[in-house]
């Protein structure tokens, strides 16, 4: 899969109550964090929507398949886009992780398997995955039945892909004030 150039999906569909709103229309450096994933996720696929109700800038949104799941929802709404697009994978990102590696998906792509997930030795990094489109059915009865956690689904499906730490971390994720904070000052 070296090589890969298909389509990303920013999930930008949570309340973002832990931050005071919208969490892709929060400023961080003075640009709103969608746009500082879009920089780093644009350059890397051949397409890029947003997960959401409306469009973000030039971004197209592509609204929940089945609303209120959370990140498995906005999984599944991006496999079936990526399958309306005559894609085999799909990349997804959260909109809320502002200094994704530039080479995410090369990294990525060099996995085989049904999922290739990123990880730091902090961990899987669940949202941020290449997934095989094929899932969508496997995924939507697993929401059918109950499943809510990325981790829960994906546990016996997924390739990690390792990323090194940098300074700020690669999948650091602004869910608070205090977050943006840090990431504030990572920037200055």
């Amino acid at each position: 899969m070296a090589g890969f150039k298909g389509p990303g999906v920013i999930l930008a569909g949570g309340a973002g109550r832990r931050i005071g709103g919208n969490k892709a229309e929060v400023l961080l450096a003075g640009r709103p964090l969608w746009r500082h994933v879009a920089d780093r996720v644009q350059p890397q696929v051949q397409d890029l929507v947003v997960n959401a109700l409306a469009p973000l800038g030039p971004l197209g949104a592509i609204p929940d398949t089945i609303p209120d799941l959370g990140p498995l929802g906005g999984i599944l709404t991006a496999l079936d886009w990526a399958i309306a697009q005559g894609a085999e994978r799909v990349l997804t990102v959260a909109v809320d992780t502002p200094f994704l590696p530039r080479d995410l998906v090369a990294g990525l792509a060099e996995v085989e398997g049904d999922i290739a997930m990123a990880e730091t030795a902090d961990g899987a990094h669940g949202t941020t995955a290449l997934w095989d489109v094929r899932l969508a059915g496997d995924l939507r009865a697993a929401l059918a039945a109950g499943t809510r956690k990325v981790t829960a689904w994906t546990a016996d499906r997924a390739a990690l892909v390792r990323f090194e730490g940098t300074d700020p971390p690669p999948f650091f994720n602004v869910n608070t004030q205090a977050d943006l904070s840090k990431a504030e000052r990572w920037l200055a």
